[in-house]
Order: structure tokens, then sequence, then C-alpha cells
């Protein structure tokens, strides 16, 4: 779910088919297929979409879900499910855990309707992309292997494209800038700052040393164990425990302790409709939990594939967004590390932070009007 900014010592701390043009799009290293979009709008409530002004909610009843095209690429030897719209420059969303391609809705529709291609895949694990059975096909490699070799295909003819990460999806679009910058144009990247590498002190170990074993980071740990304890609880409690969180503090999962009781009712926000939660669980109960489990699980091996980019600074330019209420925003150093001068350091193409008032981790969800005004008033600079 929520990494950390773990890590620098202690500091750390879905029209009913496809368009014919997708077909007919080149590939490199990858290639498509196209799949009828009826499964996933029929699963789905009439939404709102967002008009040709950024700040503008309106209520569509025909469903502009319905106009967001599915299919699937072959990308760097999985097959990776994608949700596509609009036409222009590509922006690539990332997300993060325990999210899907779906976290993005507001946001795709939104950019769409401003002259952009929105590009949001199900992440390596999730949703309807495979799932590789061995947790070390979870690197920060893999991953930013997944998203080069995606872009080859849905951005074939744009040298670069535009980057929106949160959570998990943060960490990768800081890898990916990291190591291809040639591929990104400019990152909007939420919740989860660039974490530099100590090369002293694995983070996994610093995180535990911190925080305890009770750590959500460090239960997460043992293949089995949590998911275990997540199937008893139920899909649908946990992802409602997750997506609802709203505590600043470190997030501890002490065994049978987290989430309140088992028969504690959890209040949805505003934000979150009990139809958003039927199709989150429509889609792990497909998979698990395991995949997106196992990002966690690679965070020491992570630190030593990226030895090479000790030191690197991550050169494109960036927006930074995060919610005070975040608890991210609020672990031990990151408010020094971001607003005296260390993001800036490491990210020297760093040309504005933002942190919402009021505001918990998944803000692009909580709102979306004012993170899409944010998303489109700094790509249009580009």
């Amino acid at each position: 779910m929520r990494m950390i900014r773990a890590i620098a010592g202690i500091r750390f701390l879905c029209a009913s088919t496809t368009r014919s043009a997708v077909l007919s799009r080149p590939s490199v290293n990858a290639t498509s297929i196209v799949v009828s979009t009826s499964y996933y709008h029929n699963n789905l409530a009439s939404r709102f979409f967002y008009s040709s002004r950024p700040d503008n909610l309106t209520e569509n009843k025909t469903t502009e879900m319905e106009r967001i095209e599915h299919r699937i690429v072959n990308a760097n030897g999985i097959n990776m499910h994608v949700a596509e719209k609009g036409e222009g420059p590509v922006i690539l969303f990332i997300h993060g855990f325990p999210e899907l391609w779906y976290s993005w809705r507001h946001q795709i529709t939104a950019l769409a309707s401003l002259g952009y291609r929105a590009v949001a895949p199900d992440m390596r694990g999730y949703g309807d992309t495979d799932a590789p059975a061995v947790a070390s096909s979870y690197t920060c490699l893999n991953v930013v292997g997944d998203l080069i070799a995606l872009l080859d295909v849905v951005a074939p003819d744009q040298d670069k494209v535009f980057v929106v990460g949160h959570d998990w999806g943060a960490l990768m679009a800081w890898w990916l800038c990291l190591f291809r910058p040639d591929r990104v144009k400019a990152l909007v990247n939420m919740s989860v700052v660039f974490s530099p590498r100590n090369p002293i002190r694995k983070p996994l170990d610093s995180l535990r040393a911190f925080y305890g074993d009770d750590y959500y980071i460090c239960r997460f740990q043992e293949p089995g164990v949590i998911e275990a304890e997540f199937g008893e609880l139920g899909y649908e409690r946990v992802l409602k425990g997750f997506l609802t969180y709203r505590n600043p503090g470190p997030l501890l999962l002490p065994k049978g302790k987290y989430f309140g009781q088992p028969d504690t009712q959890v209040s949805l926000p505003s934000w979150l409709s009990e139809e958003d939660v039927k199709y989150y669980v429509s889609q792990y109960e497909k998979k698990g939990f395991t995949g997106g489990l196992n990002y966690y699980r690679n965070i020491n091996l992570n630190w030593e594939l990226t030895a090479p980019w000790t030191r690197g600074q991550v050169k494109v330019p960036v927006k930074f967004i995060v919610g005070d209420q975040d608890l991210t925003y609020n672990a031990p150093g990151t408010k020094d590390y971001i607003h005296k001068g260390g993001l800036k350091r490491d990210v020297p193409l760093l040309e504005e932070v933002v942190v919402m008032e009021g505001v918990a981790h998944f803000l692009h969800e909580e709102k979306p009007v004012e993170i899409n005004k944010h998303i489109h008033d700094f790509f249009q600079k580009f």
C-alpha cells in the first residue's frame, strides 16, 4: 500500500468494443490483443466524468466509463491489461497497492477530454494482468521493464510520454525516470517521495528496527501468512480498511487487531461508493493479494539491484503532490526532506510541491477535481 520514503538511513524514513485503430498500432518488443470492454463496463455503475474544464464536475448518465477501451498487451514476457481513452500525447498512469487501473477512472476521463491519451495498466500481479508466481519477479527492474515494453506499444511514435504515479506506482515512476529519463517528458508523482539509496543499510532492516515487526511492510514479508489472514477477514473488509485509512501515523497490523473488529462496520467516504468497492473485490478475488504484496517482498532486493544508481538524480521535470493526512507525509524525516532542500537536491528539475490540506493517502480519488487540474496545469507547460 503506502510504501514509506524508506530508506535513507533513519531519515527514511472501461463503447462495447475497442476502436479498430488499436489493431494497427505497431509494436516494438510487445504485442497487443483487442478484448471486449463489456466485461468491464457491465460491472460498473454510471460514473461521473469531467467536462473540458478541469474544474467542472458533471454527471454523464450514459457512462463515460463505457467509452474506455480495454486491451491485453504482451509486454516484457507477461500479458498486461490496459485501459485507454482519448487521443493525443500519452499520459501513463501507474497505480499502487491495493489499487488497479480503476483507481485512475477520474483522471482517465478528465485528461482524455482535455486532449491526451490516458493509459492506465493493471500492474504486474494485479487485476487482469499476469501475476508471475515467483516473488522475485516483482523487482523495480521487472516492473520498469514492463512499462518500457508497454510504451513501445501504446506510444510507438512518441519518444517521451507524461507519467503520473501514486503509492508503489510513484516509486516505480521515480525508478522509471531514474533508469530511463529518455522516455519521460514530465512526471506528476503523488504520496511517495523519491527515496535516495542509502548504501550503508538495507531498507527493510531499517523499517523493522524503527517500527517493529507489526509494521505493515514487515507483516507483508513472509509469503502466505498475511494472505491467509486477509482471507479470513474477507477481501471486502480488507479493501475497505486500506482504502478508507486516514490515520497519519504508522500503519501497524498486529495479528487479528487491524481495521477494527471483524464485525465493525466500515463507513465509506463520499468519494468511494459500494459499487467502487465491489469492482475492487471482483478483481482481487481473481488472484488474491499476493501479486501486490510481492512488491513489498522485494524491498531489499531492489536495494541490491539499484546499487549502480547510488547518489543518482532524477533529471525529469516533476510536480509532487501529497496530502497532509497521508501517513507517508508524516513519516519521520519526510517533511524536512521535502521542504528543506533534500528532494530538490535529488530531483533537481522539481518545479512544484503541493501539500493538500485535510487530504489523506488516496488523494486522486478523494480530490479528483483538484488532482486533475494539477496534472493538466503542469503537463500543458510541455
